[in-house]
């Protein structure tokens, strides 16, 4: 079971966010449908994934998607996934 916390952000406050969760075990070689499904939720466009913010996501976390990340245009500052610890 994993949860990620997903913020949009604009103007540094959270003007959406979404907590999604899954049963099954957290696999990086998913991560892009889990984003696709945390953007449909959220009801923005999915942005372009790269290694890096697998690598981001990976090693702290967190993971930030910018204006440059998304291949059309967005009305908010940033994306910004956080995984929640499940103990």
């Amino acid at each position: 079971m994993f949860r990620i916390w997903a913020k949009v952000i604009k103007d540094g406050k959270i003007i959406k966010q979404l907590t999604y969760e899954r049963e099954d075990k957290f696999s990086y070689s998913r991560f892009f449908s889990y984003l696709a499904e945390i953007c449909e939720g959220l009801d923005i466009c999915t942005p372009v994934l790269m290694k890096t913010h697998i690598f981001n996501y990976a090693k702290f976390n967190t993971v930030r998607f910018l204006p440059r990340d998304f291949a059309e245009s967005i009305d908010f500052d940033k994306l910004v996934l956080e995984n929640i610890v499940v103990k």
